[in-house]
């Protein structure tokens, strides 16, 4: 990355470790019992998480529901106060970096010989976690430690799942794990080149009442989701993550002089939303910027690379937010993605 000194330690490290712990996910080995599991079988399909861990389950929902599976998903709290949503014949899937959040474990410790899902899988960096312990099957994240915010668990969070959504379909994991290396090379050149957007984070903040909304439509909705979380842990900035046309039923009146809003999306034919709501936005006088190969017409443009695949979308949009999180704070006058209250692992309910 250029123009990060003076770098303090922790959060930008991790972000300059993301493609060496692609790499590790990349050559680690599935579980050989992914195999012999049919979704098919399972009344339902719960994807379950906290945070970043279950926006991450965005791409699996939708791809699961485009192939007619009966799928949901719920951050573990709401599952948490509405256990019924499980039952015996349901395949849960949680995830967690460190496999032993407050939920996640509460959750865990509530089931009985008869209420317990019948097949549990788990992916989390922590294979000695109570989620490792309690699951059928676990999937490695081989992200490593991290210090603060979530970097490298959570593109690796992304490529787990897209190796295990591509092994239930019987594709080769050959393939898609040469797609994570060749991602990994992608972003280790981009980001030595990439320089931190101080001038956008200095005209947004300095604004009269400076507001910000995140927003994306299909799979990129993972990535707005997760970028209003990390900006406000990383560099305490108000940000609100939306999902396409939601942001129309009432967040749109903080529209004009203020607000920043940063569009995610695929930028085809298909996607019709985000230009409409980029002109909208940008007539009522807001800052509006374009996370993605092309800018929507009207707004502003934080530039990933053009031509790569859905997951390479993914990976430099949540990137490009991470160097926005980092011109933020110093913008602000804070150190980073340094936490004051919180705690890497919010194990308390």
């Amino acid at each position: 990355m250029t123009d990060l000194a003076p770098a303090p330690a922790g959060y930008l490290q991790d972000m300059d470790a993301q493609p060496d712990a692609l790499l590790d996910q990349a050559n680690g080995t599935l579980p050989a019992a992914l195999a012999r599991l049919d979704p098919r079988t399972y009344d339902r399909i719960v994807l379950t998480g906290m945070g970043s861990s279950c926006h991450a389950f965005v791409p699996v929902e939708r791809a699961f529901a485009a192939a007619g599976l009966p799928v949901l998903r719920i951050d573990t709290g709401q599952l948490l106060d509405i256990p019924q949503r499980l039952t015996r014949r349901t395949l849960l899937w949680a995830t967690s970096q460190s496999g032993r959040s407050g939920e996640l474990v509460s959750l865990l410790a509530q089931f009985t010989d008869e209420t317990r899902p019948h097949t549990i899988m788990g992916t989390t960096d922590d294979t000695g976690s109570p989620l490792a312990a309690a699951a059928d099957i676990v999937i490695p994240l081989h992200s490593g430690p991290e210090a603060t915010v979530s970097t490298k668990s959570y593109l690796n969070t992304l490529a787990a799942h897209r190796r295990v959504v591509a092994a239930l379909r019987g594709e080769d994991d050959r393939v898609v794990t040469g797609d994570l290396r060749r991602t990994a090379a992608s972003l280790r050149t981009w980001l030595a080149d990439s320089p931190v957007p101080n001038g956008i984070a200095a005209q947004a903040l300095g604004a009269p009442h400076s507001r910000f909304a995140l927003i994306g439509i299909g799979d990129d909705t993972a990535t707005a989701l997760t970028g209003a979380l990390i900006t406000k842990e990383a560099s305490r900035v108000a940000a609100e993550g939306y999902i396409g046309g939601t942001f129309r039923h009432g967040p749109l009146e903080l529209a004009g002089p203020g607000l920043t809003a940063l569009l995610f999306g695929p930028g085809d034919q298909g996607d019709a939303a985000l230009p409409a709501l980029a002109r909208d936005l940008s007539a009522a006088g807001s800052t509006v910027l374009t996370v993605g190969p092309r800018p929507y017409a009207g707004s502003g443009h934080l530039a990933i690379p053009a031509g790569g695949t859905a997951f390479d979308r993914l990976t430099f949009g949540i990137v490009q937010v991470q160097l926005l999180t980092v011109a933020l704070a110093r913008a602000a006058g804070i150190v980073p993605g340094d936490f004051r209250f919180g705690r890497k692992i919010t194990d308390t309910l």
